[in-house]
């Protein structure tokens, strides 16, 4: 049975796990003679070279892969695509706005379906960040995570699931309306972000304008002022080290100080990526072919 990953929801612990001791095992050449198929809706930086030299490492020829060359629902149906796309590729993976698209792919693939992000979720960015939350705690367990911001968007999402799945201890601090509505059990949200950060080992932000919610820009800078990440907010957690997804905008979520500060970690996050998409990518594959 084919294995996809469109969301950490409904993944175990072993799951999830598997996928970050893969992340920093030896690559095996999975994907040798083989392409992967990148479909991009929104473009990216990160999500490109991580995906494509993830596939690389695996033995595999990544396909980069626009809206205007696929023509999905427009020119071809999603299952006739995903369909030809599996007659050259051991993996598609798609960058989308709406998450059903992906949930079509996957329902007509023969071959893994990876979300490289969707307007809900963005499990590789989770997997990423578990992993340097790991190599910087020591452990994921029982570690204090404040997310500061925008909780309701596809990074919050993930994170929450991935913190939840292996018992770190996430609070989401936002203003009214903007807290994450489907929070797993287990997260906790407050409104004040002095109240989230104190005693965290790691502080979390995001853009408060994400690709998609230009025309709601000065909105969101409003709404948000309160919740910048700044020295004096990390001052209220001694110790703790930030991170952020990228891309950033100092000066907005986030200082400079703060940013490239030395209890930075987006540096460290961002090369991740690319070694938590490769533990994904082997474990999918590893998992696909070990089932009937």
């Amino acid at each position: 049975m084919v294995r996809h990953l469109l969301t950490l929801d409904g993944l175990g612990r072993a799951e999830i796990e598997a996928m970050l001791a893969l992340a920093e095992a030896a690559p095996a050449p999975v994907l040798a003679g083989k392409g992967a198929a990148l479909y991009f809706e929104k473009p990216s930086a990160r999500t490109r070279n991580s995906m494509e030299l993830a596939v690389h490492q695996l033995g595999g020829h990544p396909v980069y892969l626009t809206a205007g060359e696929l023509g999905i629902g427009t020119r071809e149906s999603v299952e006739d695509i995903a369909r030809t796309l599996a007659c050259y590729h051991g993996v598609i993976a798609a960058r989308e706005f709406d998450h059903k698209l992906l949930v079509a792919l996957a329902a007509a693939s023969p071959v893994p379906v990876v979300n490289m992000l969707s307007g809900s979720d963005h499990p590789l960015q989770a997997l990423a960040d578990l992993l340097t939350i790991r190599q910087l705690c020591g452990r994921i367990e029982g570690v204090k995570v404040a997310y500061v911001g925008d909780g309701d968007n596809n990074v919050a999402r993930s994170l929450a699931q991935g913190c939840v799945a292996l018992g770190a201890e996430l609070t989401i601090a936002s203003p009214e309306g903007f807290g994450l509505s489907d929070a797993p059990a287990g997260v906790r949200q407050v409104v004040d972000p002095l109240q989230a950060v104190r005693g965290a080992e790691v502080v979390y932000t995001d853009v408060w304008v994400s690709m998609g919610q230009e025309e709601e820009s000065l909105f969101r800078s409003v709404k948000l002022q309160d919740y910048q990440v700044n020295g004096a907010l990390m001052a209220e957690a001694p110790g703790a080290w930030f991170l952020h997804c990228l891309p950033a905008r100092r000066g907005e979520e986030a200082t400079a100080e703060v940013i490239d500060g030395p209890r930075s970690a987006v540096w460290r996050q961002a090369e991740n990526r690319m070694h938590s998409a490769r533990g994904a990518l082997m474990w999918l594959l590893a998992e696909t072919s070990s089932r009937p």
